[in-house]
């Protein structure tokens, strides 16, 4: 039975606010410090930008096939309610606990941690080495501090309502986007006024990767292939979360319009700006660096200061007010994504919730019409998640569950076509059915890619979604039993 619309939630969403919400989702710290490992791994101007295009193409394929499921459901849960119709409600919950325990979650502690470091540059006092405080085995820095009270007081401004949210995030999306836009135009007009052209034709597609200590190791055949998957890693953790609009569906005004719009336009306006984005950091740097180099430019994109690309960009263009400048832009990035993240995963555990698959209270709705509590949940696992690990880690466990749940959702079209022909469907998959079945090679060959490559990061992420299962079935029971004593 396919979700019904709750009308205590408040449609007031509409097509500007729903693009705002995905590019806002996708635009964090990644693009300004991911193409430094992706520089590592394929070591070529050329690959670097085709790994950009690869997860552009896969972002706006899988955003124009979810755009059907949006338009036939337009639920509040979103991919939730897909994969539970589609399959089974178990692969919903898994969807879902998954979420919660890791892609969501994991992503907000991140990001917030990814804010605070770049607070750092411009605040010395917010530092990894300063030590406030110890509780058992954990330090608690002035940068874990300051990434929880981010989370903390984002997620008390998202439980003030739906409108609230919007408009905060609405505000720095657009902020950022205008940003983006200045640095690759302030990238272009210093690159022509100060003769500035790293990118040498000769060696555009000459692939190498980062070996023991330091040295270059050059690459061909297949071992390309391998890079590229390895790499596209960083690429698509920084345009990920484009999908969370779905979450909020039943919130949008006219979603069989708007859902579909807002994912079209929200991924193609990203993957431009971080297309252009990359040019300008090829242009303005040289790719091979050393590690020892005394200067950003002897440095290169591959051993930029802590990767962070941007900043060594802007230092060539605008020199020591480069660091300042990029560390603000970059809060108020990383502060509008996080906004974007909090506001939307909430919806999931409310589905569940209803489902009763999750605490019962998230699928209450407070005096000002959102989901308050499951806010608050997705609040203190997102600040334990702070105290757990590091943000190359989350990263790496975040993704790959991400691909697993990308593919199940996008085959879901070729079931629902078949299993439930009587939907209406005002919006169809383009291509289909070859470019969803693209798709979803792809994505498995990047998951054999990173399993292989990289085991120690993506085996956990795929235990964490098997350990859903036995906790899924006694909690079906208990909703059985209880729905039997009701009806008796």
């Amino acid at each position: 039975m396919i979700q019904q619309p709750d009308h205590l939630l408040q449609e007031r969403v509409n097509l500007f606010d729903g693009i705002s919400l995905v590019a806002g989702s996708m635009i964090g710290s990644g693009i300004f410090i991911v193409s430094a490992d992706i520089a590592r791994n394929v070591g070529s101007p050329g690959w670097l930008m085709m790994v950009w295009l690869i997860t552009g193409v896969i972002t706006v394929i899988g955003a124009i096939s979810y755009g059907e499921l949006a338009a036939m459901m337009p639920h509040v849960g979103g991919q939730y309610v897909y994969l539970k119709e589609a399959y089974h409600p178990l692969i919903g919950f898994l969807f879902g606990w998954t979420t919660f325990l890791v892609v969501q979650c994991g992503s907000i502690a991140a990001v917030a941690v990814a804010f605070a470091k770049f607070s750092g540059v411009i605040f010395p006092w917010i530092s990894d080495r300063n030590v406030l405080f110890q509780l058992g085995p954990v330090n608690f820095t002035s940068t874990m501090v300051i990434a929880i009270l981010m989370i903390i007081f984002l997620t008390w401004l998202n439980t003030r309502g739906i409108v609230t949210g919007k408009t905060v995030q609405n505000f720095f999306t657009s902020t950022k986007v205008i940003a983006l836009l200045g640095f690759v135009l302030t990238g272009v007009i210093a690159a022509r006024i100060m003769g500035l052209n790293q990118i040498n034709p000769d060696l555009l597609w000459n692939a190498s990767t980062i070996g023991a200590d330091n040295k270059m190791v050059q690459l061909k055949g297949f071992a390309i292939i391998s890079a590229v998957g390895a790499a596209l890693v960083g690429s698509l953790f920084a345009s990920d979360a484009w999908y969370n609009v779905t979450f909020i569906s039943g919130e949008v005004i006219n979603p069989k319009r708007n859902i579909p719009l807002s994912l079209l336009f929200g991924t193609l306006i990203v993957t431009i700006i971080y297309m252009l984005t990359n040019y300008i950091y090829i242009r303005v740097l040289p790719l091979h660096g050393s590690p020892e180099g005394a200067s950003v430019l002897e440095r290169g994109m591959q051993f930029a200061t802590d990767d962070r690309v941007a900043t060594s960009a802007m230092y060539v263009i605008l020199g020591d007010y480069a660091a300042v400048v990029m560390a603000l832009f970059i809060m108020i990035s990383t502060f509008g994504c996080n906004q974007a993240l909090i506001l939307t995963g909430p919806r999931v555990y409310y589905a569940m919730a209803k489902d009763n698959l999750f605490f019962k209270k998230a699928g209450e709705i407070n005096k000002f019409g959102v989901p308050g509590f499951a806010i608050v949940v997705q609040g203190i696992w997102s600040v334990l998640l702070c105290l757990s690990g590091t943000y190359s880690d989350l990263l790496d466990y975040v993704i790959f569950a991400v691909l697993i749940f990308f593919s199940l959702t996008i085959f879901a079209i070729f079931i629902l076509r078949i299993k439930r022909p009587d939907i209406p469907r005002p919006y169809k998959a383009f291509g289909y059915p070859v470019v969803p079945a693209v798709y979803i090679l792809v994505t498995l060959i990047i998951m054999v890619i990173l399993l292989i490559y990289k085991p120690r990061y993506t085996f956990p992420g795929l235990i964490i979604v098997l350990l859903g299962i036995p906790v899924f079935f006694p909690l079906e029971k208990i909703f059985s039993f209880r729905k039997k004593i009701n009806l008796e």
